[in-house]
């Protein structure tokens, strides 16, 4: 019996060592996802119209209704509601104060309804008709398309004097598509007009690049150093170009020169530090600008200036307007959380008031600014309105950035604008009497990344496995009538 229970003892001993742990240790990685990013357009727009006496006001109450208010002496508008209040809607957009992205901004954006610009029922001899499409891309960059389709020229019968102009074989297709001119054209201020000359186009030009490096820009440093350099770099001489940074004092730290080199090494030196002092910066760049060394008398004066940050309004005010009464053009640029108000009230005008709502988007800033200043806003497309529309039937391509070679996709979180024009002139005989035009616009986006070669058909084929076109009354369609 003994033997037998010290057998059982071995037994469980053996047992027991089989269950011994070892040192050992377990770490994972727990919850992973995938989720597919967005790419989402979004579009508002402000139209306007210029007919004859007592047609103004019919268009007023037919096509522009109230703007809604958001607050804040804000406006988004569907349409403009009167020449008094059309400045508010190029503010809004080019201030960037209102988060187009926002699903709140759904109800005032055209986001995939395809609604009318213009429905004129009355047109004559020498009216005209513009609408500046305000474009916003949310989330990731894309390239875009401007396409359009004419879907009536029609020549619903012939009046007599039609008629005599004419002769009584008419096929039924209308005169007008042929008789309206119409320019499409980057507008880069979206102020609803087409200026195609810059500032340093007729004279020398002279530009103060004035820049805060107070402690708030620190992170932010390095993409004021490369959009800057990138505004510079499309100088070219006799133009002149300065460098003056400030915080809690303003420094010269390039006065003008052609030395293109010079003014980007002193940009790329700054370090941020102190507090912001813009009126310092503003009286420091304009002194250089009328009193430096080399300083033209009738050139061209530009400043530009930058900041983050917030600073006394009285004195910063008191600065600009002497420099603007000196014959000197302010460009502002609200960065990220700066006072963007106080910013716009420095600018010459609303339309030289732009915001950078991210260090990244610093870049695109400046080249719009670079467009304005050194070269006029490009055309588009420009013909009858048959002409134009027979080259927006493909698609046309456009330019995200065009301060750089080749096709740029547009960068997302930003704002651009597209200006459309048509103009009946006044010239144009009876044979349009009673004809119609009827036409629509679509903007496309398409996703720039792994996308090296896009190409985009809007005739419903596949041009390529990732751009099928836009389907009918698709995100960004606005269909127009006249």
């Amino acid at each position: 019996m003994l033997a037998g229970l010290g057998a059982v003892g071995v037994a469980s001993a053996g047992a027991g060592l089989g269950t011994t742990a070892y040192f050992n240790d377990t770490e994972s990685f727990t919850n992973n996802t995938l989720t597919a990013g967005e790419l989402d357009l979004k579009l508002d727009y402000k139209s306007t119209y210029l007919g004859g006496p007592g047609r103004l006001d019919d268009v007023v109450d037919m096509g522009y209704p109230d703007a809604e208010d958001l607050g804040d002496g804000r406006y988004l508008l569907d349409q403009a509601p009167s020449p008094a209040d059309m400045q508010a809607w190029e503010d809004l957009v080019m201030d960037d104060d209102f988060d187009f992205c926002s699903p709140e901004a759904d109800e005032y954006l055209v986001n995939g309804d395809g609604i009318p610009i213009f429905t004129l029922d009355d047109v004559k001899p020498g009216d005209s008709g513009e609408v500046t499409i305000s474009i916003h891309i949310c989330d990731n960059p894309a390239f875009l398309y401007l396409a359009g389709e004419l879907t009536e020229n029609a020549e619903n019968g012939q009046s007599e004097p039609e008629m005599e102009d004419e002769g009584e074989d008419a096929d039924g297709i209308g005169e007008l598509a042929d008789a309206i001119e119409v320019c499409v054209w980057y507008d880069e201020d979206c102020d609803n007009v087409y200026e195609p000359t810059g500032t340093g186009q007729q004279q020398e030009l002279e530009v103060a690049l004035v820049s805060d490096v107070s402690g708030s820009m620190s992170g932010s440093i390095d993409d004021l150093q490369a959009a800057a350099n990138g505004f510079v770099d499309n100088l070219s001489a006799p133009d002149e170009a300065a460098a003056i940074s400030f915080n809690s004092s303003a420094s010269l730290d390039q006065e003008l020169t052609t030395n293109y080199q010079a003014v980007k090494d002193a940009i790329n030196a700054y370090s941020d530090g102190g507090g912001t002092s813009i009126d310092l910066g503003i009286d420091v760049g304009a002194d250089e600008l009328l009193n430096g060394s080399n300083a033209t008398p009738g050139a061209s004066k530009v400043m530009i200036l930058l900041s983050d940050g917030n600073s006394s309004a009285s004195a910063a005010n008191t600065a600009a307007d002497a420099a603007k009464n000196a014959g000197i053009r302010i460009f502002t640029i609200a960065l990220g959380s700066a006072n963007t108000s106080l910013l716009q009230s420095l600018a010459s005008s609303p339309d030289d008031a732009f915001v950078a709502p991210d260090p990244a988007d610093l870049d695109t800033v400046y080249a719009e600014i670079a467009q304005i200043v050194l070269a006029g806003e490009q055309k588009i497309l420009s013909g009858t309105m048959s002409e134009v529309f027979a080259e927006l039937a493909d698609g046309e391509a456009l330019d995200g950035n065009r301060q750089e070679e080749g096709r740029q996709p547009y960068p997302g979180a930003t704002t651009q604008c597209i200006g459309f024009e048509w103009t009946l002139p006044a010239e144009v005989g009876n044979e349009i009497q009673t004809d119609s035009v009827s036409f629509d616009l679509a903007v496309y986006a398409e996703q720039s990344r792994h996308n090296d070669n896009p190409q985009v058909a809007f005739n419903g084929t596949d041009v390529n496995s990732t751009s099928p076109g836009p389907a009918p009354n698709g995100t960004g369609n606005v269909s127009n009538s006249s």
